[in-house]
């Protein structure tokens, strides 16, 4: 039998913390004197000791670890799933910290440009309701995620019908049906379509989902931010646009695109001239409600 000092030093964990696991269900003593409380450990406990030591090791919490050692045929597969919730945090440590470098070393510019018209393939979105993925991503990590799979299955889609994909995907809110603009006025706010440019499509529907439009030319501002979109770029993107002086026009905020540029989303309002400010009717844009992707 080892006393606390010596299972310590064999398994290199402090006897506060071999008291803690013991208090917590992890590292139960062999025997503990019912008079002085000293705490016996055999020999054979320094396995799970050991086993402990590389659970905690990997962030798992102690009630994860309990679990793991309670019911062995189920720890391999809790090991994987917290596996899994490492790798995504670290993806958004990762993307933090690339964020961090760029604005650290130049601050976003504002950009105008005239955009030429295109040919779109465009879908809507499935609806984006649903829980946060963290404190910083409220709506935008649910949107985004929506966005970016619809994106993908337009390129697959255009690839597979023989067209060119000819530029990136991005996405509108869409305000073109009672439905779209009620959800647009809502609290759960807008759905969202995606439009991707492509080359070698002929106008109209291409599947249930999909169809070719025409997207209209237009002058803008734009100002790219790198990294996940979150509320809090999203709120100085716009902020930076519209501060952004233009001679006799405007960024129209009723008409934003959310560029997909790969390393991040660049955010774009469409110039209208002071003397054509749209009133509040929704009916009042240039193209079904989202102001871009109109059909052919």
């Amino acid at each position: 039998m080892l006393s606390i000092k010596d299972f310590s030093e064999m398994c290199r964990l402090s006897p506060q913390t071999l008291r803690f696991y013991h208090a917590e269900g992890l590292l139960v003593p062999a025997e503990v004197d019912e008079q002085t409380g000293y705490r016996g450990y055999d020999f054979a406990q320094l396995e799970t000791a050991m086993t402990v030591m590389a659970l905690r090791g990997t962030g798992m919490s102690v009630k994860l670890v309990r679990r793991a050692l309670d019911e062995p045929d189920a720890a391999a597969g809790l090991l994987e799933e917290h596996v899994g919730e490492l790798l995504l945090k670290r993806a958004a440590e990762d993307d933090a910290v690339a964020t961090a470098r760029e604005l650290l070393v130049a601050r976003p510019e504002v950009r105008r440009s005239a955009v030429p018209g295109a040919t779109v393939l465009t879908a809507l979105a499935p609806d984006p309701s649903g829980p946060a993925a963290g404190p910083e991503d409220d709506v935008w990590g649910p949107t985004m995620a929506a966005v970016t799979a619809t994106a993908d299955e337009l390129t697959a889609l255009a690839r597979a019908r023989g067209a060119r994909v000819a530029g990136p995907a991005w996405a509108s809110m869409a305000r073109e049906t009672a439905r779209e603009r009620e959800r647009f006025r809502s609290e759960q706010g807008p759905l969202w379509r995606v439009a991707l440019p492509v080359d070698g499509l002929p106008a109209g529907p291409v599947d249930a989902s999909a169809e070719v439009r025409d997207f209209e030319p237009r002058e803008e501002v734009s100002v790219f931010l790198p990294g996940a979109l979150s509320m809090a770029k999203y709120g100085t993107a716009l902020s930076l646009l519209v501060s952004h002086p233009v001679d006799g026009m405007f960024g129209d905020l009723a008409s934003p695109r959310l560029i997909l540029r790969g390393t991040g989303v660049e955010t774009a309002l469409r110039l209208l001239d002071v003397s054509d400010s749209p009133d509040d009717d929704d009916d009042a844009d240039d193209g079904g409600g989202d102001g871009e992707a109109v059909p052919a």
